[in-house]
């Protein structure tokens, strides 16, 4: 008992002080866990985080989840992800209900951060790009996934993408198994293949029900099927769940301003599902998106870690994820056109605005927290002056 109240207290406070996204979770873990903590040793840490990049899912919040296993089991590592997940969960459930409470739809700060969402994924785009999407081949993939997604306007669009560029990548590439020691974690093969079922079981009743049921269930059931789909991190939920939600369930000036809402908290940035499933249907909504999203990368976690060493040496897996992993970035970039695009630049000063807040982030190194706070003061100033 003691252990998993020392892996909550540690977790939270990451949960806490964690700003900057999964790169920067990832240097606060390695700080905590490895050189302070001792949990886990540097080679460890290293496995356990290309196994979580190889992962669908919010890979830092699946390193925590890793280390909380190491730590105090399958309970340790339900532990690790509450705490760390908790501060942003309620900060957002907080602003949610403010939107709610209160129009904010006209208000100047909200237009700030759409205008700070273009910027943020903007740069998402340019970062992922300038590593996934390189050479003829993968940039071919990530205009046919860009293309594809834009013509065919329906959620279900982005899983066939994501299929076809894996066969794809398994013709078009070649690449090296990798190597290296025996990850250290170890779960009964009960644990895991259990978690696995469960996984795939869900993974193929969640589209049908996101198309066929109502109210929480359909909710519940679009958050788990974009965080069983995500490759690439917390910015690529955003296609997913827009294209599921808006519409039918929130307009895009509310969905956006939270997107943008969400890089100002701390910790994962896959909790937009909280602040989502707030607006759409109260704070027993928020939770249920919350758990929704997270359950298939902790499911992936406990059913892929006995297997890892047998499935990076495949070299066919390491095509099909190089095919992926470039169609992910025509993914983030049709959601840098629509919606955020379309629907917040609306002058040549939103564009400018827009632009200055990208250089800010990308060439100055600005942190998003700072950004998101300029973004929303700016939109005030142009919304006082009837600039905006």
């Amino acid at each position: 008992m003691s252990r998993w109240i020392e892996i909550f207290i540690v977790s939270l406070k990451l949960g806490l002080t964690s700003f900057g996204g999964p790169v920067a979770h990832l240097g606060y873990f390695y700080e905590e866990y490895v050189k302070r903590r001792k949990w886990i040793d540097e080679k460890g840490y290293a496995d356990l985080v290309a196994l979580c990049q190889f992962l669908p899912g919010p890979a830092s919040s699946q390193v925590g989840m890793g280390i909380g296993l190491i730590r105090g089991g399958v309970v340790g590592a339900i532990i690790s992800f509450i705490g760390f997940t908790l501060p942003s969960s309620l900060l957002l459930i907080m602003f949610a209900l403010l939107a709610t409470t209160y129009d904010l739809t006209d208000a100047g700060f909200i237009h700030g951060l759409k205008l700070v969402a273009v910027a943020i994924v903007a740069d998402a785009v340019l970062g992922m790009g300038m590593k996934l999407a390189v050479g003829r081949k993968r940039l071919a993939l990530m205009l046919l996934a860009l293309a594809g997604v834009l013509i065919f306007d329906h959620p279900l669009a982005q899983v066939g993408v994501l299929l076809l560029a894996a066969l794809f990548g398994l013709l078009l590439f070649k690449v090296e198994p990798q190597s290296g020691q025996p990850l250290a974690i170890h779960v009964s093969r009960v644990w895991s293949i259990s978690a696995l079922i469960l996984f795939f079981g869900l993974l193929v009743a969640t589209p049908i029900l996101a198309t066929v049921a109502t109210g929480n269930v359909q909710l519940a059931s679009i958050m788990y099927n974009a965080g069983a789909l995500v490759f690439g991190g917390g910015h690529v939920v955003l296609p997913f769940l827009n294209q599921a939600l808006v519409p039918g369930f929130m307009d895009g000036t509310n969905f956006l301003a939270g997107y943008a809402a969400a890089q100002a908290v701390p910790g994962p940035l896959f909790t937009f599902a909280t602040y989502l499933g707030t607006v759409i249907s109260g704070v027993s909504g928020g939770l249920l998106a919350t758990l929704a999203i997270f359950l298939p990368g902790f499911l992936l976690v406990i059913g892929v870690v006995p297997f890892w060493d047998r499935v990076r040496m495949n070299k066919q897996v390491g095509r099909m994820l190089i095919g992926v992993n470039a169609a992910v970035v025509g993914l983030l970039l049709a959601a840098l056109y629509d919606p955020i695009f379309t629907s917040s630049v609306e002058t040549g000063l939103d564009f400018f605005v827009a632009f200055g807040l990208f250089c800010l982030l990308r060439f100055y190194n600005q942190s998003p927290l700072r950004i998101v706070l300029l973004g929303a003061v700016i939109g005030m100033v142009l919304s006082g002056i009837g600039l905006a």
